[in-house]
């Protein structure tokens, strides 16, 4: 979950800007991502004067060619310095304009890793083209239980660093790196505690796979489940039966005070993440156990019980935490554990969930649900 996400913004100015120079108009720069030294993306701001005399700026992220949006939480412009902050995805610009009024120097900052990023006053003659927005996605029929109409399973580059999750606008889900046992999790939401019986290679022979439903439209998560379950029974030759056993796991309940995430009305989630729980965990409209599923229980060492009774309600906020010690799976990422001497680190999971969530997390026992593995192989051929 690495991607850098960039969006189209609107956002105010209220303070003047010194030297007598204006920044209205079009700026323009490169943003050169920090985990992919060979990727570039253009980055174009159009800056105006609103009828209420308040500057107004546009920011376009360019990618091929489309454009993407989000809007900021806040905007600041103190003498020569501006900051542009978004939170929802944890994003900030931050820098100074120069005497001569024709660059922004400044610098992208998101998951805590600044990016520098100068914008260049454009003219008519050397403005980039912006193009439209992406497109509305076309969202797979909710009722629908797909499968897959073609899927390839091979083994992967093991210099292929990560194992994200991506879907196409057409619907196409793909895993790069991924092992089988990550499968597994994903597709049924089970932790590696709660899987018994399976042999060693899932979780240490890699694959790339790629599935294309056998139902047109993208997928929503539950959907993407299904897909990845039905390639997993045919492709792997799955085979499993559930069984109800008492295990060490975390519960989450709502807190005293009550939760402090926003609802959200909009179907189908998004995440964002970098492996690492300091930088932030970033959910919109996603339900709990969309959460839990998607970024939580990678992290966490034991499975997790979720007593909030929120069911299918859609929420959007960020959880920024330190693991403790060995609470985190190996695999979950590199940087997943932070020097414990850090005075700016995050508070431990227990503390975040409270006060950023108003949700309360504890260890406990329960009666979790267990994948007993019955039958699996090695995947056959394409």
């Amino acid at each position: 979950m690495k991607k850098l996400l960039l969006f189209f913004a609107f956002l105010s100015l209220q303070a003047a800007v010194p030297y007598g120079q204006t920044i209205t108009g079009t700026w323009q720069g490169v943003l050169k991502l920090p985990d992919d030294p060979t990727g570039e993306r253009r980055i174009v701001m159009k800056i105006s004067t609103t009828e209420a005399d308040k500057l107004a700026v546009t920011m376009y992220f360019i990618m091929d060619r489309e454009s993407s949006a989000v809007p900021s939480s806040a905007v600041t412009a103190n003498g020569a310095a501006v900051k542009m902050s978004f939170d929802q995805i944890d994003g900030a610009w931050e820098g100074r304009l120069s005497a001569d009024g024709k660059t922004l120097d400044g610098a992208w900052t998101q998951f805590s890793k600044p990016t520098p990023l100068v914008l260049t006053r454009a003219t008519a003659e050397t403005a980039w083209t912006i193009p439209d927005p992406r497109p509305p996605q076309k969202m797979m029929d909710p009722k629908a239980a797909p499968g897959f109409e073609v899927a390839t399973v091979k083994p992967s580059n093991p210099d292929n660093p990560g194992r994200p999750i991506n879907v196409s606008p057409s619907g196409t889900i793909t895993m790069r790196n991924t092992t089988l046992f990550y499968l597994i999790e994903f597709a049924y939401d089970v932790h590696p505690k709660q899987v018994i019986g399976a042999p060693a290679w899932i979780d240490a022979d890699k694959f790339d796979i790629t599935a294309k439903p056998d139902i047109p439209g993208s997928p929503n998560f539950q959907q993407m489940q299904s897909v990845l379950q039905k390639v997993m029974a045919e492709r792997f030759g799955l085979v499993f039966h559930k069984e109800k056993r008492e295990l060490s796991a975390y519960s989450i309940t709502v807190a005293k005070g009550g939760e402090k995430i926003r609802k959200d009305e909009a179907p189908g989630p998004s995440f964002g993440s970098d492996g690492n729980p300091q930088h932030g965990l970033l959910v919109r409209n996603a339900t709990m156990a969309e959460f839990i599923s998607f970024l939580l229980l990678p992290l966490m060492d034991l499975p997790i019980v979720d007593q909030t009774g929120f069911g299918e309600t859609r929420y959007t906020f960020t959880l920024k935490f330190t693991p403790d010690p060995g609470m985190i799976p190996a695999g979950a990422g590199p940087d997943a554990q932070a020097a414990a001497a850090d005075p700016d680190a995050p508070p431990d999971i227990f503390t975040a969930m409270e006060q950023q969530l108003g949700l309360h997390i504890q260890k406990t026992k329960a009666q979790v649900n267990v994948m007993v593995i019955d039958k699996v192989s090695k995947p056959s051929e394409n």
